[in-house]
């Protein structure tokens, strides 16, 4: 536009009219004339303000973005704990299901051999340096245990207690190199004697150099005067190998143990002997043997060939 005289008086004319408005507006408060026009175009132009606003104003969008993230950190560190107490939840479950079948199996044992226990858990394994197969159990004298009671869990013997505190013990494992025990053949009497070989099967070496032993054969305690520090019954173990006869004294077995020796938790302390030998009949069924398959085979005649007469037999 060109700066002549009548563009002038357009231009005071317009500011006089935009202050007459402005002091109409701001007398009439809520009232104004011009309210709904304004609210028109805040409808309008506001959507167009904010993209703006947003484009142009980045200090405000990293308050905004920071106030968000201390939000969104906040849930998910929420998130985290519940998560890992619900790991924990279900872990605990699962060592709970775990150790009541333990618990359900050594009372079966128990109760089949008719002895008296004191229920305990591992709390610690032996030193490493020591070169000796030790536990350490959460029961003490407190608890009435005492120095050579038979240990043994679900699966069969553990061990024999060795040291007593007010409240915990110690238990020298059936596998230790220092350990014996008196072992009696299973539905016989050939007796033996076992030793513990560390992660090695045990070896026994049975009195009579001269008994009929095969591999699968199973042996338990038998049992030492005033049931200390074994008590009789308890399984030990399957024969896994038998060295030949070589016409000695004796004759040496290698038996697997039932118990693992790397995975212990809960056992038991026979604090009560029973009163009546229990032989046998604390020591598991035994498993049936699979059935091998039988297959028949059967065989068609061919037939002649085409122009052939078929010959008589």
């Amino acid at each position: 536009m060109r700066d002549t005289r009548e563009s002038r008086l357009l231009l005071v004319l317009l500011i006089t009219t935009a202050f007459a408005l402005i002091t109409v507006d701001i007398r009439g408060g809520e009232d104004s004339p011009v309210d709904g026009a304004r609210r028109a175009a805040a409808t309008v132009f506001g959507p167009i303000e904010n993209g703006v606003s947003g484009a142009v104003d980045p200090i405000g969008n990293a308050v905004a973005a920071v106030r968000d993230s201390g939000d969104r950190h906040d849930r998910l560190a929420a998130l985290e704990r519940e998560n890992t107490a619900l790991k924990a939840e279900l872990g605990s479950d699962d060592r709970n299901r775990s150790r009541s079948k333990q618990l359900d199996r050594m009372l079966k044992v128990a109760g089949q051999g008719q002895y008296g226990i004191k229920g305990a858990q591992v709390i610690a394994i032996g030193a490493a340096q020591g070169f000796s197969w030790t536990i350490t159990i959460d029961v003490g004298a407190d608890d009435g245990i005492e120095r050579d009671m038979t240990v043994l869990n679900g699966d069969g013997l553990v061990g024999r207690v060795t040291t007593v505190g007010p409240h915990t013990a110690t238990v020298l494992l059936a596998n230790d190199p220092d350990f014996t025990v008196g072992t009696r053949m299973e539905a016989g009497d050939e007796l033996g004697f076992a030793s513990g070989q560390g992660d090695r099967p045990l070896r026994v070496e049975l009195l009579n150099g001269k008994a009929e032993i095969k591999k699968g054969d199973r042996l338990i305690t038998f049992g030492s005067q005033a049931d200390k520090p074994f008590v009789p019954g308890v399984p030990v173990g399957t024969v896994s190998r038998v060295d030949p006869s070589g016409g000695g004294l004796t004759r040496t077995l290698y038996v697997t143990p039932f118990v693992g020796f790397t995975k212990l938790d809960v056992v038991g302390v026979v604090v009560q002997a029973p009163k009546k030998d229990p032989r046998d009949t604390v020591l598991p069924e035994k498993p049936k043997p699979t059935p091998t398959p039988t297959v028949t085979v059967t065989v068609t005649p061919s037939a002649p060939a085409d122009g052939q007469p078929q010959q008589e037999q």
